[in-house]
């Protein structure tokens, strides 16, 4: 569907509107082609006719309204505040996950690999949905053979914590579980719909990343020398809990939900008031989800400068919670970020506090952005009665960096300045 980069980085006539911006060299005679989110994704296999024809349809729309703006970011009022990201070394290696990647790369068929690659800078990044009807583009694991999947699975693990890992893999198990739900309707749902993409050439030294979408899963792992950024990712689930099925008793986002009503219990009173924005939980509340990349959302709740110090290293915690799903020596590196910026977070709480109560809460920097939120019952709706309100069987988590560096796009236009890639 593309031609191969060459000396002046051409692309297809099919994808002619698509920008390149990696420098112009001449590439491996066997290296495969660098495709574009412009080019339109193929549906699952499994997909009735009908079906893909309308899952297609409703993709191209949401990435046609998502992607028509530019990106600028997570902002507080529409312009993003610059100095936050400077290009440096962390002293983590991220060579493990750079052979990881070159691993997983190498165990495609050329076919594969071909729908695998990106340039560095496409809007594929930015073309991930939560959603189960979303086409994706990437090799998917359904298609993947066992050593494959074990290569796939391999970059996730250099890349991730071994809570992130878990995570991740359970999420995928869960929405097997969703299938079982629904009467077995693994057309829609399933362990191994999930896509990965590459972005760019694995590399020490140039930029770099990778992406997993699929139903309630998304990572963008943006890799630049030893610098990472893992956002946007977004974690959820319906059901949260599997009490029946093959994987019976799997959970998820059980800390990061205990841990959160825990928080806005141990506030005082006066402190909760000013946390709190709205006592009705009666609809979804989470705002940074997909194709919401240049949200501006000011801040709100109360600043962690009004906490204590022991409330201060709780929120941090907190944060932490989601933070380290990362690589450990990364998440170190993030959360000594968060650190830097605690005076100017925010904590913000929706709904009521009572112990087995539904809530959205949200944690905002001018470096991170957290949302937890319960969410209406979708695909499980048919198992509850009476008025549809959240619940805690569905829940949503998304993690984000503000101010313009989500996919590491603001270290990645710093490097750029230094190191000018013509198109």
């Amino acid at each position: 569907m593309s031609s191969a980069f060459a000396s002046t980085c051409a692309i297809a006539a099919l994808i002619a509107t698509a920008g390149c911006s990696r420098a112009p060299t001449t590439p491996r005679v066997d290296a495969p082609p660098m495709l574009s989110a412009s080019t339109t994704p193929s549906p699952p296999a499994q997909l009735t006719p009908a079906r893909a024809q309308s899952f297609l349809a409703r993709s191209l729309e949401a990435e046609a309204r998502g992607l028509a703006d530019p990106f600028v970011g997570i902002t507080t009022n529409g312009k993003a505040r610059e100095g936050l990201f400077p290009v440096r070394s962390t002293g983590v290696s991220t060579a493990p996950v750079r052979e990881a990647a070159e691993t997983f790369l190498a165990a495609l068929s050329s076919s594969q690999r071909a729908k695998t690659l990106f340039s560095v800078d496409d809007s594929e990044w930015r073309s991930w949905m939560n959603q189960h009807f979303y086409i994706r583009r990437g090799v998917g694991f359904d298609e993947m053979n066992t050593s494959q999947r074990d290569a796939a699975f391999a970059l996730m693990r250099a890349s991730l914590s071994a809570k992130g890992l878990q995570l991740s893999r359970d999420i995928m198990k869960l929405n097997h579980t969703l299938a079982e739900l629904n009467n077995n309707d693994f057309e829609q749902y399933g362990e191994w719909l999930y896509w990965i993409t590459i972005m760019g050439t694995p590399s020490a030294t140039e930029p770099w990343g990778w992406q997993i979408d699929g139903h309630h899963l998304i990572i963008n792992y943006f890799v630049l020398g030893d610098q990472v950024v893992m956002t946007p990712s977004f974690f959820g689930s319906e059901p949260v809990v599997a009490t029946s099925g093959k994987y019976a008793g799997t959970a998820i986002l059980q800390a990061e939900q205990d841990k959160g009503l825990a928080f806005m219990r141990s506030l005082s009173e006066a402190q909760r008031r000013q946390a709190t924005v709205r006592t009705a939980k009666t609809g979804n509340d989470n705002v940074g989800e997909a194709f919401k990349d240049n949200v501006v959302l000011d801040y709100a709740g109360i600043r962690a400068s009004a906490l204590s110090g022991a409330q201060r290293e709780q929120l941090l915690d907190l944060a932490g919670e989601f933070v380290k799903n990362m690589r450990d020596g990364h998440a170190r590196v993030k959360l000594d970020e968060v650190r830097a910026h605690l005076d100017e977070t925010y904590f913000a709480w929706i709904g009521g506090t009572e112990p087995n109560g539904v809530f959205y809460y949200r944690i905002h920097s001018p470096v991170l952005l957290i949302e937890f939120d319960h969410q209406l019952p979708v695909g499980i709706r048919h198992l509850f009665t009476g008025e549809r309100m959240p619940v805690r069987e569905h829940v949503h988590a998304v993690i984000r960096t503000p101010n313009g560096n989500d996919y590491g796009k603001d270290v990645l236009k710093q490097h750029y300045q230094k190191h000018p890639h013509p198109h």
